[in-house]
This record gives structure tokens, C-alpha cells and sequence, in this order.
């Protein structure tokens, strides 16, 4: 392991200021290994540094997390990385080849841009971005500096999704598409809420955490991972797990096309909790595309107070189900089934949850050929794009009613079960749909380009389309 004198020294450089290297891309060769420096060394840090490890041809090379604890139990698992106390620091090292975005969602999109401008190829975990427009700065990063960019959506390695996307589109085994239901069941805790802001621990640099974000008091019991539920630093549950299920109903359901949906509707509320998270634990969106309609329910509450267990879709609790006119499919991670119209199995598919996701964007890297990659960023940002929508028409929502929310689409039975579905679930809990505690957005409409709304309600949802960032820490916009 290193020592902590070697740490003391890199963690001065914190003084240095900032000196982004000149972009470059190497050529390689046959027996060079691809050093990856991680960014992030929280659990998904973790998982995604075992991942490239067993990457043929890579090494984890450097890390970097702003606390300094994690960097030094990283360093016990992987001792022949570098170890940093600034990102900054770890992207002037031209040893680095690419790194690994696995920072709070806040940072996704700036360490990224400047991972690219100092000559770095990046795999960044999903949700891409925190907002729209940083988003697709991201992609335009990618193609001003021509760098191999890929979301961690590991599903659209696994082998599985072309087989489903032949029996549905090329053999039309189940006749045509309706409409697809997105679902992600899964229950998780209140994370309290303190009177008084929560003591932030020494060994975290503060500062160079919030990088993006407003400093602002948390009133939340536990400093890491609650952040998800936080505005000012997360994206809730549709940022966590959302980005997952509608990828992949994006990827198999709609062959990504459109890139963004024409009209949303959603709401929800943050229901059954008196804690200080902001984010909904009940969310239901309606996505018009133009042709096959996308819903979307998503609860981290148990099915019932006292109850284990989540609710559930046609026995899928985080994935999607595509209706069609002869039957359905409802797929999960490394799974799925299709299904007559009588309930009846008519045939199984089982994949490997993406294992590959990692090498590909190292096949790809060594290639310099973005078109091999599998969730390139472009596509990426799109899926991040649906979930960012999601929350934007939650955050800009009033009162809701239930004429209100079928004026979506009169008459529309799969849109009725689903707040049917909802009213239900959250009436367990004490709540009614119409209460002041559920929100419901107006019918928020997209200009042609999907970069801003139009119409009833796009002042409002315009608002949430860009953030604030603090000096220093600005996303910049890429020409």
C-alpha cells in the first residue's frame, strides 16, 4: 500500500491550481495495457474498478475520490494505483488513458468534459447528467475532442438484447407494439431528517465534493449515498434505477427512435416519509412518442405498510413489459419471457446482465471506433434524457386531479390502470391521489428538437432545464 506521506504530498497539489492537458489519443499496440484511472471511489466506483479489472488489456492505474478514507481503502484492494486527492490533479497525469466516471450524479457531466479536454476517453455510470443542457454538452465534448464516450447502461452489452429485438421487430413473433409499461418496484428506507445540518466529515474535501452543486445544509443522517435523493447533488429513484429500465425499453421497445418523447405528463409525490429527502418515492409519467405510448410507475415504498415485499408488474419489479397484440414481454435485467395473450410462457430469455459492457468500451478505445460502442454517449444521454424529463414535469407539477391527469389521453385504459394501480398503492399508506401531498404537471410539450418546452407550462419546466453552478465548478458550453 502506499504511504500516507506519498498521499500527503499528491493531496498538496489541491494548491497547484489548474492545468488541463493538451487533448491527445495514442495509438495502440498489440501487448499495451489501457491505464484507467477511476474517479469516484464510492460502491459503484468499487464495482465498476472489479469490472475493468478483468478487462483484457486494461489496468486500474490512478484513483481519486474527495475522501480521503475511501482513497485509502481503495488503495489496499488496488496498490499499484496513484493515488489522488484531486481529479484535477489525476487528468494532467498523461499516463492516464481513460477514466471512470463514478462521482455523485452532480459531477457526471463536468468531470467528464474535462476528462475529454485533457486528452482522456471516458466511460461515465449513468444517470449521464443532471440536467438537459449539460447533458448534451457532454456529447458535443465528445465529437469537438473525438473521444470514445460510453454510459454505464451495461444491459445493451448483454447478448440478450438482439435476440429480443429480433423476435419482436424482425419476426414479429407477439404482432405489433401498443404500448410499453416501465416499471421500478423496489422499497428502500426513509433517510431521516436532523434538526439540526449535518456535520460534515473531516476527511472529506467539502469543497471539491460539492464541485457543481450549491452548498447548501443537509438535513439527512448519512453524508454518502442519500445524496440520490437530494435535487441540489441526485436525480431520485428515476436517476438511479429509472435510467436502467427505460433504456432498455428505449433499446428493445422502440429501437431508440424517437430520441426524445414528444409530450409528458408526470407525478408523484415523496409520500409515507417524513424525512429530508426531496425526491418522489412515487412517480408515474406518461410519455407520448408519437406512436407507442411509454408509462412508467415507480414506488420505493412496500406494497403495503408492514409488507416486505414491493409492488410488482406482471412479476416484473424493475424492468418493463411490452404489450402487444398477441401477447407481451416482459423483460428484466438478464431475463425476460414472452407471453401469449392468455398468460401462457411461450418462450424464455436469459442473458448476462451486460458482463462485457467494460471491454467493449476498451474494444473500442484500443479501435478508436465509437459506431462498436454499445450505449455510446449520444444514445446515453438520450435514456438520461427521458429520466431528466420525468423529474423536470414532477418538480414544475401543482395539484393533482384525476380529470386533470386523464386529460392526457382520454379514455386511455393502460394510463386508467396505471393511477388506478397508484391510487391504490398510495391509499395503503393514508393518501389519496387528489391530496395535497401528490403533485400532477401539466401536458409538457417538446419543440422539435426536444431541448425545450413549448406551450401550456413551459416557463415552468424550462426552469429545471439548466442549473445554477458554484464559481469554479462550471459545466462549460462546447462550441
Amino acid at each position: 500500500m502506499r504511504s500516507m506521506n506519498r498521499r500527503s504530498v499528491l493531496k498538496a497539489g489541491l494548491a497547484a491550481g489548474v492545468s488541463l492537458a493538451v487533448p491527445f489519443s495514442r495509438a495502440y499496440g498489440a501487448n499495451d495495457r489501457v491505464r484507467i484511472g477511476v474517479i469516484g471511489l464510492g460502491v459503484r466506483g468499487g464495482e465498476d474498478a472489479k469490472a475493468f479489472t478483468s478487462v483484457s488489456g486494461a489496468e486500474i492505474a490512478a484513483i481519486t475520490d474527495p475522501d480521503n478514507e475511501r482513497v485509502g481503502d481503495f488503495l489496499k484492494k488496488y496498490p499499484q494505483a496513484t493515488p489522488y486527492a484531486d481529479l484535477r490533479r489525476m487528468l494532467e497525469d498523461k499516463s492516464i488513458d481513460a477514466v471512470v466516471v463514478t462521482t455523485c450524479n452532480h459531477w457526471h457531466c463536468l468531470a467528464s468534459i474535462w476528462a475529454m479536454q485533457a486528452g482522456k476517453d471516458v466511460y461515465v455510470e449513468k444517470p449521464l447528467s443532471h440536467s438537459q443542457w449539460e447533458g448534451a454538452q457532454v456529447v458535443k465534448a465528445a465529437r469537438k475532442y473525438d473521444k470514445i464516450v460510453q454510459l454505464g447502461t451495461q444491459q445493451r452489452s448483454d447478448p440478450m438484447q438482439a435476440e429480443i429485438k429480433k423476435y419482436l421487430h424482425e419476426d414479429k413473433a407477439l404482432g405489433q407494439i401498443e404500448f410499453i409499461e416501465v416499471v421500478r418496484y423496489g422499497v428502500r428506507q426513509s433517510i431521516g431528517k436532523r434538526k439540526t445540518p449535518l456535520e460534515i466529515p473531516k476527511e472529506i474535501n467539502y469543497d471539491l465534493w460539492l464541485g457543481p452543486a450549491q452548498d447548501l445544509p443537509l438535513f439527512r443522517e448519512k453524508f454518502h449515498y442519500d445524496w440520490h435523493w437530494d435535487w441540489n447533488t441526485g436525480s431520485g429513484e428515476m436517476g438511479n434505477w429509472g435510467v436502467h429500465v427505460l433504456d432498455d425499453a428505449r433499446n428493445n421497445g422502440l429501437l431508440d427512435k424517437p430520441r426524445m418523447p414528444k409530450r409528458v405528463m408526470a407525478g408523484g409525490g415523496r409520500l409515507g416519509w417524513d424525512d429530508a429527502g426531496e425526491t418522489p418515492n412515487v412517480h408515474f409519467v406518461y410519455y407520448d412518442t408519437g406512436s407507442i405510448p411509454v408509462l412508467l410507475g415507480l414506488s420505493n415504498l412496500p406494497a403495503a405498510p408492514g409488507d416486505k415485499k414491493s409492488l410488482n408488474f406482471r412479476g416484473a419489479t424493475s424492468g418493463y413489459v411490452i404489450h402487444c397484440e398477441g401477447g407481451y414481454f416482459s423483460g428484466q435485467r438478464g431475463k425476460g419471457a414472452a407471453f401469449d395473450k392468455d398468460g401462457k410462457k411461450i418462450r424464455e430469455f436469459k442473458g448476462n446482465s451486460g458482463a462485457g459492457h467494460q471491454q467493449n468500451f476498451v474494444d473500442a478505445l484500443r479501435k478508436r471506433d465509437r459506431s462498436i460502442l454499445n450505449a455510446e454517449i449520444e444514445l446515453g444521454n438520450d435514456s438520461s434524457g427521458w429520466c431528466n424529463l420525468a423529474n423536470i414535469a414532477y418538480r414544475a407539477g401543482g395539484d393533482f386531479t384525476r380529470e386533470k391527469a386523464e386529460s392526457m389521453r382520454k379514455d386511455y385504459q393502460p394510463w386508467n390502470d396505471l393511477l388506478d394501480q397508484m391510487q391504490e398503492h398510495v391509499h395503503n399508506y393514508g393518501v389519496a391521489l387528489d391530496s395535497k401531498s401528490v403533485k400532477l404537471s401539466s401536458v409538457l410539450e417538446l419543440d422539435e428538437k426536444g431541448e425545450k418546452f413549448v406551450g401550456e407550462g413551459a416557463a415552468e419546466g424550462n426552469k429545471y432545464l439548466k442549473r445554477e453552478y458554484r464559481k469554479g465548478y462550471e459545466v462549460p458550453e462546447i462550441g
